[in-house]
């Protein structure tokens, strides 16, 4: 039987004693429950996948992910960055069966040739670089690039995905329909279905934590819209659950941990990416219970390596949105360099651009063949091997194999590694 005491027990409990040891007793029982808002939360690092008790040839696992009515032969999302998406970028990874969002708000519909634009970006000195893409992103956005650039993804025939902050989606969510987007994004830094404002009228739900407060009602958004519409980013059961009910069709998972992010930095908010998954699952499954409706969980950021990939389904992900690996595709636009959505904001840069290099082309990174060991290349096979190991047929079996509290688990017997005896 599990018994809790309330702040205002905390005296009743101790009287009868001395007034010092009643005090010393008070503070450290007032001690316990503060300390109590605290819990442990656990990246990718600090856990480990424990092997099944039954094995699966991987060329037997099945990857597959669907999405609203949309089915991708592998779970793989790109970040909508515009380090790493432009159109040929999303039509490439389109043609291997993942998906490519675009970022409505960035330099693909605010310039007819942004090839110039994210030159001068890659060029550009460390010091300089904020500064500068402050300067680019001031260009407005036009709306004919909208539309322009989803049918350059469609005419390729693969599935067009588009991103913007809950402050343009009233303007660009029609746009997009009307050209006839697959699937619609909706980021910020942190999104909530509820929000408060002395500022806007009664009726406005939803939150942008982009720093400018906007109220987007989520539930209207997602009727009014014809395309699936994907809601991000969230880190709690409970605001999960909450945008769950109000329609959407996907969640992004995580706050702060990409590359490129300085969220946690600036703001000191975030949640490591395996409790988030963990949380955030739990809230599509208390979902799908009651009501039927299967709300796939994407976990957004903080991957770097097949192992972490494979971490985040085994934390219940049904797809992982990937940035500054594929950053690092010939293909991408960014020349070598990734920066956040955030990184060029007026107001509070909450990104930074860094140099991430050249790690091969698309289809190394996601299928190889590799001759590198560090797991950075070659994503599908190593989810289509863990998924064997552990004896996951599916995405879905994923999510109930074992997982254990690891902190060592990438040092332990790694001493030859460590010092570099290569």
């Amino acid at each position: 039987m599990t018994t809790t005491t309330s702040s205002s027990d905390l005296h009743t409990h101790a009287r009868g004693l001395g007034a010092e040891r009643e005090a010393e007793i008070v503070a450290a029982r007032a001690d316990r429950h503060r300390s109590a808002r605290l819990r442990p939360a656990y990246g990718f690092d600090d856990v480990a996948i424990v092997p099944g008790t039954e094995a699966i040839h991987p060329d037997d696992v099945n990857t597959t992910f669907q999405l609203g009515e949309h089915r991708f032969a592998i779970p793989f999302i790109a970040s909508a960055m515009d380090g790493v998406v432009d159109v040929p970028f999303a039509i490439k990874i389109g043609q291997m069966g993942g998906l490519g969002v675009l970022n409505l708000d960035g330099l693909q519909t605010r310039y007819e040739d942004p090839s110039q634009p994210l030159a001068d970006i890659a060029a550009a000195e460390p010091g300089q670089v904020t500064a500068l893409m402050q300067k680019l992103y001031q260009a407005p956005v036009r709306e004919d690039l909208v539309g322009r650039r989803i049918a350059e993804i469609k005419r390729a025939g693969v599935k067009a995905a588009v991103s913007c902050t809950p402050t343009t989606a009233g303007r660009f969510g029609p746009l997009a329909d009307a050209a006839g987007v697959d699937l619609f994004v909706v980021q910020a830094t942190v999104s909530t279905r509820r929000f408060r404002s002395s500022r806007i009228a009664e009726g406005g739900s939803g939150y942008s934590g982009t720093g400018g407060h906007t109220a987007l009602d989520f539930e209207q958004f997602c009727r009014a819209m014809r395309a699936p519409v994907v809601v991000g980013n969230c880190v709690t059961y409970e605001a999960a659950l909450e945008l769950m009910d109000a329609g959407i069709a996907g969640l992004l998972v995580g706050v702060g941990p990409g590359a490129a992010c300085t969220s946690r930095e600036v703001l000191g908010i975030g949640v490591p990416q395996v409790t988030a998954t963990l949380d955030c699952s739990a809230a599509r499954d208390a979902h799908y219970a009651r009501s039927g409706r299967y709300v796939p969980i994407i976990t957004d950021g903080g991957m770097k390596t097949g192992g972490d990939v494979c971490k985040a389904f085994a934390s219940g992900a049904d797809a992982v949105m990937i940035g500054s690996p594929f950053a690092q595709a010939e293909e991408a636009p960014g020349r070598g360099h990734h920066w956040g959505m955030a990184t060029p904001h007026a107001g509070l840069p909450r990104g930074t651009r860094i140099k991430v290099g050249v790690n091969g082309s698309l289809q190394t990174i996601l299928f190889g063949p590799t001759s590198k060991s560090d797991g950075t290349q070659n994503f599908v096979g190593a989810l289509r091997t863990c998924m064997g190991t552990v004896g996951a047929g599916t995405i879905r079996d994923m999510h109930e194999v074992e997982m254990v509290i690891a902190p060592a688990m990438k040092t332990e017997g790694k001493s030859w590694q460590l010092s570099g005896a290569f």
